[in-house]
């Protein structure tokens, strides 16, 4: 049997700690004759060329030249693509979900709601980050989900290389649930959780407008990068009002929000949950909302549409786990996409959810919808871009991330075959142009037990 001894088992951790934390540098590479999916909505084109340098992408598609001193690798067989944007994860915040100390996925007695932030808790080497890696995702909306109230917080766009550095862009959103799940936690209806979301916007409006009239406004906010706040100075005035139901961190927090700033994404089913939440815009005009979940989206896909907001949606859905899905359909995303919405695949638990993963089987399934007949899938191009570039664009970063295209970040993976077969598995990933490693603790299991002869089993085994 093969032992490590306490002290080696140490010096091996601290080693590969410190092979981890050595900074990389962004390679200047070609990929040739390789079938490329850019990720914009286009079908995949073969015999194309991917070309990175300085971490950026500098061109992609059939007929690119390859400049010279560059690094060339010949792609024949293989298909190169953006890597996938998980829109809604909890990657990075959990290392054993069992175990209350290192989960956290939910602050459930937590005083704050809107004012947490999941960045502090954020860990780059946790396994469920590494998993993620290997299976092509280079980028995620990360949350906290809502629990003590019907807001989980602040959460977060970050990329899953493997440094210490994680966040692309903090603060990226606010996450509040409705539905169901909301009324769980306003006190048992759907009628405590709406009152609480309209008084928690309008108790922050009222408290950005404290804050200008006293000189802490813009002057008290300091933007970071995005525009949007990230640290409002607290204010005393309007304090001691008994009618405030906020505390001043929450208040501010939700600032942003209401002032447009900062998406505001929805947990939401029901036909009639998704209208009351559309409605919020005729007293917030200025709210960008983000619907997630939506499994009865397509009954209000022209008033979704209609008012331009996207929606986050699980591939597929159609048996119903409660009475809010009803009406859920395997065509719900095709359905929407058809009727101009913005579609990422995503939702807050289940399938995605809690296993992103599946990304890229969710959206072959929607392909594969459309040779069923009178159901509504996707395109193979369509498909793909709602787990790249349509998060991506969701998340604000559209451009930048989840496709191929120049100035976009050079975050790809190749590929031993089409990304959306559960047989394909990638071979390299790439995040700004640095080769990431594709080990987890499931490989290396798997890698130790591929040829265990009975020398090598536990002791427990050798009676």
């Amino acid at each position: 049997m093969k032992r490590l001894t306490f002290a080696a088992s140490i010096a091996s951790g601290v080693l590969a700690l410190g092979a981890l934390a050595a900074p990389l540098a962004a390679q200047d590479i070609a990929i040739t004759n390789a079938t490329v999916a850019t990720g914009d909505g286009s079908d995949p084109v073969p015999g194309a060329t991917v070309v990175i340098r300085g971490g950026k992408v500098v061109a992609a598609g059939p007929g690119v030249a390859v400049p010279a001193g560059i690094r060339s690798v010949d792609g024949t067989g293989k298909w190169v693509t953006p890597g996938f944007f998980a829109a809604m994860s909890q990657l990075g915040l959990a290392d054993v979900d069992g175990v209350q100390e290192s989960n956290d996925s939910a602050a459930r007695n937590s005083p704050f709601g809107a004012a947490l932030d999941v960045v502090p808790a954020l860990n780059p080497y946790s396994q469920d980050v590494m998993v993620a890696r290997g299976r092509g995702i280079t980028r995620s909306s990360v949350f906290s989900a809502p629990s003590a109230s019907i807001f989980g917080g602040q959460g977060a766009v970050v990329d899953l290389g493997s440094d210490p550095s994680m966040v692309t862009r903090p603060r990226a959103f606010q996450v509040v649930a409705l539905g169901e799940y909301g009324g769980r936690l306003a006190g048992g209806s759907r009628t405590s959780a709406h009152a609480l979301l309209r008084n928690a916007l309008r108790e922050a409006r009222q408290y950005g407008s404290d804050a200008k009239l006293t000189g802490g406004g813009d002057r008290g906010v300091r933007p970071l990068g995005d525009d949007i706040p990230v640290d409002t100075r607290l204010i005393d005035n309007g304090a001691d009002r008994e009618d405030v139901l906020l505390t001043r961190f929450d208040a501010a927090a939700l600032v942003p929000v209401v002032n447009g700033t900062q998406p505001l994404y929805i947990a939401v089913d029901r036909e009639a949950d998704i209208r009351a939440a559309l409605s919020l815009k005729s007293e917030f005009p200025r709210l960008r909302m983000v619907l997630v979940g939506a499994a009865e989206g397509w009954r209000a896909a022209r008033e979704i549409a209609a008012a331009g907001v996207p929606v986050i949606a699980e591939g597929i859905t159609d048996l119903p786990s409660s009475f809010e899905q009803i009406a859920a359909t395997q065509s719900n995303v095709g359905r929407m996409v058809a009727a101009g919405i913005q579609v990422a695949i995503g939702g807050l638990m289940g399938g995605t959810g809690e296993q992103p993963g599946n990304l890229g089987q969710y959206a072959g399934n929607l392909v594969a919808l459309t040779k069923i007949p009178g159901a509504t899938g996707l395109s193979w191009g369509q498909a793909f871009a709602a787990i790249t570039s349509v998060p991506a664009a969701i998340s604000g970063l559209s451009g930048q991330m989840g496709v191929l295209a120049p100035g976009a970040a050079g975050d790809l993976v190749i590929w031993d075959g089409d990304p959306l077969e559960v047989t394909s598995a990638p071979t390299q990933v790439f995040i700004d142009g640095i080769e990431q490693p594709r080990d987890d603790h499931q490989t290396e299991l798997r890698e130790r037990y591929r040829d265990l002869d009975t020398s090598d089993m536990p002791k427990a085994y050798d009676w």
